[in-house]
């Protein structure tokens, strides 16, 4: 049996999926997942359906998760209405209540626990009440509102204090993944938006708006990699990073790129739609391409859901002078994680992942 076994909540999300992948590349670490869905790709990591929310099924399962030494908490409660969802106090008890369900029996069962990492974001800076100054540091004092982010942070520092294991805090932007029906996947939403103008003989157009948004973005396999840096790095003990790939963008200049992944035209003329409300009613539309390509899922509010309001939020659709949003990542790269990666590029891989999972249409012709 490894000696490093790393339980990964919400194994089949954005980030959790990226989790599983990379550990498992490493080679000598053991990989368990947490999920309430089975697995639909190959693995060789070890999956449990798990429901975070019972207690006394976390209680139980614990006692079969003896060997774990490290954990990544990647589940995630949300609520249907997503933007309203981030000020609501239930939300915001569910999601510490599966924390703690999680960890409290595992540490008692698992005496080798040694690291968690746990993931919070941008929202951390309050940017999603008002804009915050460019960019954003860690060492700032928290912003005065209402966040599931503080109810889970002030429970495991003062859970962890005076014990053997410690944790790291990850503030990631923007994530680039994939997952199915994550509530806020914003390559899904890219994707569709696509293939559908693609589909009605449209040439793609941004449609946040005529504004320039100054944002950054993370792939999810850079965080994924930073979670492994962490749990191994003494100087990671009880921090909380900033981590994003390590350039600047404006999400529409990205858009000429996703025409080339979709072969299709481009005009440089924006097109501000709301997604949220304008791409549910293509649902037939999405059947056919679906129909046509033998796509895995004909249904567009399974793939994408929330993440159209989410993509909006990102695209800064409504504002004529979005805000820009930035994050400092000086101090994860002074402790010693210097990976990176080129967005545009890491976009367009994941729509072409994407693309091969067949959850999107391909580049041209059929499978």
């Amino acid at each position: 049996m490894s000696q490093k076994t790393v339980l990964i909540a919400g194994a089949l999300g954005l980030l959790g999926r990226a989790a599983v992948e990379h550990f498992e590349s490493l080679g000598d670490w053991e990989v368990i997942g947490i999920s309430r869905r089975a697995p639909n790709f190959e693995t060789r990591a070890r999956f449990l359906s798990l429901d975070l929310t019972d207690r006394a099924a976390c209680e139980a399962a614990a006692e079969n998760l003896r060997q774990v030494t490290h954990v990544v908490y990647a589940a995630l409660y949300e609520k249907p209405d997503l933007i309203a969802g981030w000020r609501d106090r239930e939300q915001m008890a569910v999601n510490l209540a599966m924390l703690q369900n999680l960890v409290e029996p595992l540490e008692t069962a698992a005496p080798g626990l040694r690291h968690i990492s746990l993931l919070q974001g941008a929202k951390a800076y309050g940017v999603h009440i008002a804009p915050a100054p460019v960019p954003t540091k860690e060492r700032w004092p928290r912003h005065p509102h209402e966040n599931f982010y503080w109810l889970q942070e002030d429970w495991i520092r003062e859970r962890q204090a005076g014990k053997q294991w410690s944790f790291t805090i990850f503030r990631p932007q923007a994530v680039l993944g994939f997952a199915h029906g994550s509530p806020m996947n914003a390559v899904a939403a890219i994707g569709a938006y696509a293939a559908l103008r693609r589909k009605q003989g449209l040439p793609l157009a941004f449609p946040g708006g005529t504004g320039e948004r100054v944002n950054e973005a993370t792939d999810s396999r850079l965080v994924a990699q930073a979670m492994a840096w962490a749990a191994e790095a003494p100087i990671a003990a009880n921090e909380t990073y900033n981590v994003h790939n390590g350039d600047a963008l404006v999400w529409q200049h990205l858009f000429p790129r996703v025409a080339e992944v979709f072969q299709m035209a481009y005009t440089p003329e924006p097109e501000a739609q709301r997604l949220e409300t304008e791409m549910p009613a293509h649902e037939e539309i999405w059947a056919e391409i679906a129909a046509d390509h033998n796509l895995v899922e004909a249904s567009l509010q399974a793939l994408v859901g929330s993440s159209w309001a989410f993509t909006d939020r990102t695209f800064g659709y409504g504002h004529a002078h979005p805000p820009p949003q930035s994050l400092s990542t000086i101090k994860i790269r002074q402790h010693g994680f210097h990976a990176c990666y080129d967005t545009e590029d890491a976009l367009a891989w994941w729509l072409e992942r994407m693309q091969k999972e067949r959850l999107l249409p391909p580049r041209g012709g059929s499978f």
